[in-house]
């Protein structure tokens, strides 16, 4: 019998009174969503609702934008930037679920909409930011700034308004805007696109093994979650696809190296096949688009763009970072790649290794090394229990606690939902949680949130609204959904994100954080996941209840070396790959990426038995955000790196330190400098030596 869990949670599943009855004839998503804690009315809402509601909101955030920008009053910071964060309510009600339903609801009907949808948001955007009206009455504001007595998350958002103003194209001249309008939308209907393209790729492909043999080395749940997909697609045998939970565990144990190979080529060609899906034209036009932004606002390329209101500040920097990181990691990636052709030798293997070999034949030679392989540990990485393990983590640290609630409106009903409050017991969020694939689910992991923690203009406190996003192993027959490592470090790292959402302070729903910084609050949440302490905590086998033994811990510490160099080697590749896409300075329409990532990987020194970890065709992170970005993972590690060592100088549970990290970082993320948020929590700039201790890297 399985044993109760050995942390004390507020974790009972109570029901909240979320009933509404929307009056006829009102579209659900223009609808007060006046239940408790404005939780947007998920189960009332269709697809033919949105068109109509984008079209009414739209109209409604141009009026209530006239009505600011014709003031004949002088520009004040109320009259007009405060002004502005107040319009729009309706328009971010409904993008809150069309973002979501992007992510989790998608179907070729609501990929349609989405393809009509997003050229006319990137219009709508334009027009009101391009709006010469606007920025003059911005300049004015931000000229006489000292007249108007603001505070100082008031005064950084200005700041960076205006900046973020300039940087769009609104001092362009009108000929110059219209160019500059026409590139937005077009860059919002590709990139688009390119995301569909990649999840068109994802549910298309299925390996099919009809023969038991071809099974061999397989965990007994990757198994069985093959033979329920193949039985749900009436498919005789079973069915392995590229989602990763599915993938990983066939490439690390199959001993089919056929079938390995051709999984994982699949993998990597995403995109890549010169059909209706192929995304090679796609990123082309893309890069050129961008190229030609960049020039028309006076840049020298698209990095400079992005990274002039981040901590790095410009390109150079980074490479700097990544090419420092690359020399000191390249040298373990070769010793790896030694390592595993002995043990292709040592077997027997006539062959030398390959990309599809890698994850084979390192799960072989970490068994060896350290009498550890995966489906030693899963067992006790069940999921509840880890999520219970991030919730407990939280409570020791912060004080709050989660209880799952009931009758919450939800996008899907794969949904979870915990109320989470203050240790005062007064309410501070409600956290949502999607767990598992699914055809109509993008893949990767996130955090988003449908509300943001803000005043309206009555003054009433609007409370988060925060949701992680994750694709992990399912439950499989009577076995329920036991995690992997990387799993279970991702469930965290998603989980860091979701507290900075939670504790933010932000006033307005308009914030600015730096995209660089914006990974330190998840990546530091993955250094609590395998401390021993915190193993202890969580990590219950799931049939017998047993905490986790002493030596399973003490292997997983011992291994937390093994094979590092591979894990960041082809992070660092998809950074560095990013950025020299991105320093593109000339538009060139004879541009071959797969070409292009080939010569500069080889530039760069990858060696042949590793890709980059995102390749050009299904790099879904530079389509938005992370463009001229993906460096801040890495950027982030020297952050949390040095942040954590906080911790060890006292204790990985010492109060004093969270809530200066609490209160410094999480509460003003977004609404104050990024290196002054980090100096007032550290008392000090960050710095390198711990992230190049947890390398072993010694500092040149």
């Amino acid at each position: 019998m399985k044993k109760s869990f050995l942390i004390i949670l507020a974790l009972g599943v109570f029901a909240m009174s979320f009933t509404q009855k929307v009056v006829d004839n009102v579209n659900p998503l223009l609808a007060e969503w006046d239940n408790e804690y404005n939780v947007p009315l998920f189960d009332q809402i269709e697809l033919e609702h949105f068109t109509p509601a984008f079209e009414e909101a739209m109209k409604q955030h141009k009026a209530e934008m006239e009505v600011i920008l014709s003031n004949t009053e002088e520009p004040t910071y109320e009259n007009t930037v405060e002004a502005s964060y107040y319009a729009g309510e309706s328009l971010n009600k409904v993008l809150s679920v069309y973002y979501t339903y992007g992510g989790v609801n998608i179907s070729p009907e609501f990929q349609a909409l989405q393809q009509e949808i997003s050229p006319k948001l990137s219009a709508h955007g334009d027009e009101i930011r391009l709006d010469p009206r606007y920025f003059e009455r911005y300049k004015v504001v931000y000229e006489n700034k000292d007249k108007f007595n603001l505070n100082e998350e008031q005064l950084f958002l200005l700041e960076s308004d205006y900046k973020g103003f300039v940087r769009s194209g609104a001092a362009l001249p009108e000929d110059k805007k219209e160019i500059l309008i026409g590139i937005n939308q077009e860059l919002s209907s590709l990139t688009l696109k390119f995301r569909q393209n990649v999840l068109s790729e994802v549910n298309k492909f299925k390996l099919v093994v009809t023969d038991e043999a071809d099974l061999a080395g397989l965990p007994e749940a990757s198994i069985n979650a093959a033979a329920e997909m193949a039985a749900a697609d009436s498919i005789k045998g079973w069915v392995f696809t590229i989602q990763k939970p599915s993938m990983i565990p066939f490439i690390s144990y199959a001993d089919n190296r056929e079938l390995r190979k051709e999984i994982y080529d699949a993998y990597v060609n995403q995109g890549n096949h010169d059909d209706e899906f192929d995304n090679k034209e796609n990123i082309k036009n893309i890069l050129n688009l961008r190229v030609k932004k960049a020039k028309l606002l006076g840049y020298e390329n698209h990095a400079s763009i992005r990274t002039e209101n981040r901590m790095a500040q410009n390109p150079e920097r980074v490479f700097d970072l990544l090419n420092q990181l690359w020399d000191g990691i390249l040298p373990k990636v070769k010793e790896e790649r030694a390592a595993l052709q002995t043990m292709i030798d040592k077997d027997g293997g006539k062959f030398k290794l390959e990309p599809h070999d890698w994850f084979y034949y390192t799960e072989k030679l970490r068994k060896e090394k350290y009498d550890l392989d995966e489906s030693q540990v899963r067992p006790y990485f069940e999921l509840e229990n880890v999520r219970q393990g991030i919730f407990a983590v939280a409570e020791k640290l912060y004080g709050i606690t989660f209880t799952q609630v009931e009758g919450v409106p939800v996008p899907h009903s794969e949904t979870t939902v915990y109320e989470v409050k203050e240790a005062d017991g007064s309410h501070l969020a409600l956290f949502f949680m999607d767990m598992h694939p699914r055809a109509s689910k993008r893949g990767g992991a996130w955090c988003s949130s449908y509300t943001d923690h803000n005043y309206d203009k009555n003054g009433k406190e609007i409370t988060p609204l925060v949701t992680n996003v994750c694709n992990f192993t399912r439950p499989s027959g009577e076995m329920p959904a036991l995690l992997s490592v990387d799993e279970v470090s991702t469930m965290f790292h998603e989980f860091g994100h979701g507290l900075d959402w939670m504790f933010s302070e932000c006033s307005y729903t308009a914030t600015n954080v730096a995209w660089d910084f914006v990974e330190l609050p998840s990546q530091i949440m993955e250094h609590w996941a395998f401390e021993p302490e915190v193993l202890k905590m969580y990590a219950t086998h799931y049939e017998t209840g047993e905490v986790i033994p002493d030596e399973l811990v003490k292997k997983i510490k011992a291994s937390s070396m093994f094979n590092k160099g591979f894990e960041k080697i082809e992070i660092y590749a998809a950074a560095l790959l990013d950025i020299k896409f991105h320093m593109m300075t000339e538009e060139d329409p004879n541009l071959k990426v797969m070409d292009f990532e080939k010569e500069y990987m080889n530039e760069i020194g990858l060696i042949p038995e590793i890709y980059s970890r995102y390749r050009p065709t299904y790099f879904n992170h530079i389509m938005g955000g992370y463009d001229a970005g993906y460096y801040a993972y890495t950027w982030a590690s020297v952050l949390d790196n040095d942040a954590y060592d906080a911790f060890n100088e006292t204790s990985i549970f010492d109060q004093e330190t969270a809530k200066l990290f609490r209160d410094n970082v999480l509460a003003m993320n977004g609404i104050k400098d990024a290196m002054e948020m980090y100096v007032a929590f550290r008392g000090r700039e960050p710095k390198i030596e711990a992230l190049l201790k947890s390398l072993g890297i010694e500092k040149k």
